[in-house]
């Protein structure tokens, strides 16, 4: 039986206050960058880095550091550009512009973390899915890449 009340009050913990979650989530984002900047990611890594920083966009058109604008399209354009040349080479080795890119934007999403509640991450993981099911995303690996 769902427990609406707890579910309702649940949804106003910031998320900074589910330790274990909380925890987890940045040693995994960090692990991902960590061994992308020391040339050993593997696409676990990068697909954790794509789900961060999808979710550091979604949040950002939700309100949370708008005024990090160019951060945010210089971290997606960066890791769009090493996804793209490791797909293409089989190693995803960064540039080091694409570095401070990454870094920058792993930091707001670690600041957007420690300021959202969880319906807010509830929210920003809808409007993550709903764009990759309107195919509103920018892929990795292109249709020509596929295909031949």
């Amino acid at each position: 039986m769902l427990n609406t009340m707890g579910y309702v009050l649940e949804s106003f913990t910031p998320i900074s206050k589910l330790d274990k979650y909380f925890i987890e989530l940045k040693i995994k984002n960090h692990m991902a960058l960590s061994n992308l900047t020391k040339g050993v990611a593997m696409r676990d890594d990068i697909d954790a880095l794509i789900q961060s920083v999808n979710i550091v966009e979604a949040l950002y058109r939700m309100g949370f550091g708008r005024e990090y604008a160019d951060d945010v399209r210089k971290g997606l354009d960066a890791l769009h550009a090493v996804g793209v040349r490791g797909v293409a080479s089989g190693r995803f080795i960064l540039k080091s512009e694409e570095m401070n890119a990454l870094n920058v934007i792993m930091e707001l999403h670690d600041a957007q973390l420690e300021v959202i509640t969880l319906k807010d991450m509830e929210e920003a993981i809808k409007l993550v899915v709903e764009e990759l099911r309107q195919k509103k995303m920018r892929p990795i690996v292109k249709k020509e890449m596929v295909n031949g």
